[in-house]
């Protein structure tokens, strides 16, 4: 097939670690033998008018590229450029919601209507989780549930002593990590104060954030602020523990990369976690439930470390799996041929223009 794939979230030269997971698909879609052109946004930051350079791309690229299906990351704004790509190339649009997308508009009016716009005119919506499908709810397309997947070479056993080194983090046994960003979500503050309680160990944060602060200066609690992609395997591979107890997680990319990697995770029960997490390679938490928090990080400190019980688990999500599982959908919209001539109307292109 020849696969458009348009996206808002792509690695740039000033932002390498932005939409690995997208990027890591469009590799392995390549790898089965597709041709894929990629629109993208590449940097963060910059105002509402680099989304309208992506649609302007998209459906330039869409003129001369010709493609057979038009694969868009995130339901809007990509999604919207992407439709409008399918429209002008009269070919299927698939579409994939990774969470941010969905929550934006169940918040706003304007972004539903703009967001139903394009899963109107999508053959079908792929979604990162069961429970993010239950989020969208109602769509005209079919759903499918597929996972952007882990990288399990990249993400491989490595020897924690040797990571700890590069790393620099010494602390006591057992070590806790959590990556991603310092904000309310990610129930960092909470998790630094169930580690207080349980007393033993050291805890590692990887990301910064406004609640930085709140975490500055604790016993045992290490900062080490945003690093680069390249450096995040070390960093899991350094810990015994990787916890993402979030308040919500539409999937929980950084537990599937520790379990990956034989590391035994503490995970929301709120999000995609539960669809992945097996008793053996984690524990389950609730949001909110300061004391089953703590008891967690105990629970799982138990687990063994490594743990290949974990591995085992994530295999179940090699990202050349879940891109083959991608490429099937996009091979049954093709196939379908829905929407390869509907152009849109005047009013879903003004909503399309939404920012």
């Amino acid at each position: 097939m020849r696969i458009l794939l348009v996206t808002q979230m792509w690695p740039g030269p000033g932002d390498p670690d932005l939409g690995v997971f997208v990027f890591d698909i469009a590799r392995e879609l390549r790898a089965l033998g597709h041709a894929v052109e990629v629109r993208a946004i590449d940097r963060r930051g910059g105002g509402p008018l680099k989304y309208a350079r992506l649609s302007g791309a998209a459906v330039a690229a869409a003129r001369r590229f010709r493609p057979d299906v038009v694969f868009a990351h995130f339901l809007f704004p990509a999604g919207a450029a992407g439709a409008a790509a399918a429209a002008v190339a009269r070919v299927p649009l698939v579409v994939m919601a990774h969470g941010t997308d969905v929550e934006n508009a169940r918040r706003s009016r304007a972004l539903a209507r703009a967001t139903r716009v394009v899963t109107d005119r999508a053959a079908t919506v792929i979604c990162n989780s069961r429970w993010l499908a239950n989020r969208l709810g109602t769509v005209r397309a079919g759903i499918a549930i597929i996972d952007c997947g882990v990288d399990l070479e990249v993400f491989a056993p490595r020897p924690a002593d040797a990571a700890r080194a590069r790393v620099g983090w010494g602390g006591d046994a057992p070590a806790f990590l959590a990556v991603g960003s310092l904000i309310e979500r990610k129930a960092v503050v909470e998790l630094a104060d169930a580690f207080e309680r349980l007393g033993r160990g050291s805890l590692a944060f990887v990301g910064d954030g406004p609640l930085r602060a709140r975490l500055d200066g604790r016993p045992g609690v290490h900062l080490a602020g945003r690093v680069p992609h390249a450096e995040v395997a070390d960093w899991i591979a350094a810990c015994d523990v990787l916890c993402q107890p979030s308040l919500a997680e539409p999937f929980g990319q950084a537990a599937l990369e520790g379990m990956a990697m034989e590391r035994s995770v503490v995970a929301t029960t709120e999000g995609g976690p539960p669809e992945f997490v097996t008793p053996a390679a984690g524990v389950l938490v609730s949001p909110g439930d300061a004391a089953a928090l703590t008891d967690a990080l105990a629970q799982a400190a138990m687990l063994p470390s490594p743990n290949p019980a974990a591995r085992a688990a994530a295999a179940e999500h090699d990202v050349r799996r879940q891109a083959a599982r991608m490429a099937a959908v996009l091979e049954r919209a093709v196939q379908g041929g829905r929407g390869a001539r509907t152009p849109l109307t005047r009013r879903e292109v003004l909503l399309s223009r939404l920012r």
